[in-house]
C-alpha cells in the first residue's frame, strides 16, 4: 500500500542565486512567488544581508520585478535580534551595522549604547570604520558577549568581492579571543525562527538554496526538505564534493514551480 505524498505546506527560499542574480529576477521566479500567494502557501525569502530593513529589500525586489511582501522577507538581522531577544530580553547591544540591523533590534526592544552594553552586535556595513572596531574590540574584552549576524567573509559587488561580516569578526575574534556567536546561515537556527515566524513544522517545510554549504547543509540541520538551484554558487558537478546531499537537485526556480 502507497501513501500519496502531500505537497508542503511552507516555503524557505533564499534570496540571491535562487530568486536574483546582481538585482535581476531569475527566470520562473515572478511565477514563482505568485503561485505561492496564489495556492495560499506560508513562505518566507532570506536573506544573510543584515544591511537592508525588509522594507527595504521589498522595493529592491519590487524594482527586479519580484513582489514579495515585506513580511515575507527574514533577514540575519531578523534572526539576530529574535535570538537577542529571547536570550535577554531588553538587553543592551554596541552595533556595528547599518538599518536593517539596528532597525531589528530596536525593535525587539533593545538600547543601543556603547557604554557597557551586554552584547557587541556585528552586521554587514558598506564602509567600516577603524574607530568602531576599536570600539567593538575593548568592549568585547571588558566582557561584552559577542554576536556577528552571519559568517560570510566576502560579498559580492560589480567591481568584485568586499570584505563582509565574516572577516570583519575574524578580525575582532583574533584581537580579542572571544570567538562570536553566528546567528546567520548556515546556523539552522535561522531557519527555526523563521519558521516560528510563519508558524511551521518542518515536516511540512522545503528549503530552496543555491549553496550546498549554507543552505543545503542548514535546511538538513533544521530537519526540513530542500532543494538546491543550480544558478548561483553551486554546480552540478560540486554536490559530490559534500558528505550531505539535497533532496532535490534541480536546473533553476522554475523547476520549483510545479512542486507548490
Amino acid at each position: 500500500m502507497t501513501t500519496e505524498r502531500r505537497l508542503p505546506e511552507c516555503w524557505l527560499t533564499d534570496m540571491d542565486g535562487v530568486l536574483v542574480h546582481e538585482n535581476h529576477a531569475l527566470p520562473g521566479a515572478a511565477d514563482f512567488i505568485a503561485r505561492l500567494i496564489e495556492h495560499d502557501r506560508r513562505f518566507l525569502v532570506l536573506t544573510n544581508n543584515s544591511i537592508f530593513t525588509p522594507r527595504d529589500l521589498a522595493a529592491r525586489l519590487a524594482h527586479s520585478g519580484l513582489h514579495v511582501p515585506e513580511e515575507s522577507i527574514w533577514t540575519s538581522a531578523l534572526a539576530t535580534a529574535d535570538f537577542l531577544r529571547s536570550q535577554l530580553p531588553g538587553g543592551s547591544a554596541y552595533v556595528i551595522g547599518e538599518a536593517g540591523l539596528t532597525t531589528a533590534l530596536y525593535e525587539a526592544g533593545y538600547t543601543l549604547t556603547d557604554t557597557n552594553p551586554d552584547y557587541v552586535v556585528l552586521g554587514e556595513t558598506r564602509t567600516h570604520s577603524f574607530e568602531a572596531i576599536t570600539r567593538a574590540i575593548r568592549l568585547v574584552q571588558g566582557g561584552a558577549r559577542f554576536i556577528a549576524t552571519n559568517p560570510d567573509v566576502t560579498s559580492p559587488s560589480p567591481e568584485g568581492p568586499l570584505p563582509a561580516t565574516g572577516s570583519v569578526a575574524a578580525m575582532i575574534a583574533t584581537a580579542t579571543g572571544a570567538k562570536p556567536y553566528f546567528v546567520g546561515k548556515p546556523n539552522p537556527m535561522m531557519f527555526r525562527s523563521a519558521m516560528n515566524r510563519i508558524d511551521a513544522r518542518a515536516e511540512s517545510t522545503v528549503m530552496i538554496g543555491d549553496r550546498m554549504d549554507t543552505d543545503v547543509v542548514a535546511g538538513i540541520e533544521a530537519g526540513l526538505e530542500t532543494i538546491l538551484v543550480l544558478t548561483g554558487s553551486t554546480k552540478a558537478s560540486d554536490v559530490a564534493r559534500y558528505p550531505y546531499r539535497p533532496s532535490r537537485i534541480l536546473d533553476s526556480i522554475a523547476d520549483v514551480i510545479e512542486l507548490i
